[in-house]
């Protein structure tokens, strides 16, 4: 399955979790320190925020890191997709 369409399916999952999420730059003024991004709460809201910068596949991996933290048993996601959240298939 290409990246893009990991990604698109990825984002459906996280808005079917009610699961906001940005693409947004994440820069520091020190070139050492890299953020692909992540999860989190922001005024009782989950939040997803992903480096714009980053590749398809950090941002496959932001998702699946964040999507982990959540009930994936009660609704239906698709065997390719539900292989990378349960750590069966790699990036």
């Amino acid at each position: 399955m290409e990246d893009y369409v990991i990604i698109d399916q990825l984002e459906e999952l996280a808005k079917g979790f009610g699961i906001q999420f940005r693409y947004e730059p994440i820069s520091f003024e020190e070139e050492t320190i890299n953020s692909l991004g992540g999860l989190c709460i922001l005024r009782g809201e989950h939040l997803l925020i992903i480096n714009s910068k980053a590749t398809e596949k950090e941002k496959i991996k932001v998702f699946v890191q964040a999507l982990r933290n959540f009930g994936l048993n009660q609704i239906y996601v698709k065997p390719a997709i539900r292989a990378l959240l349960e750590g069966r298939d790699s990036l």
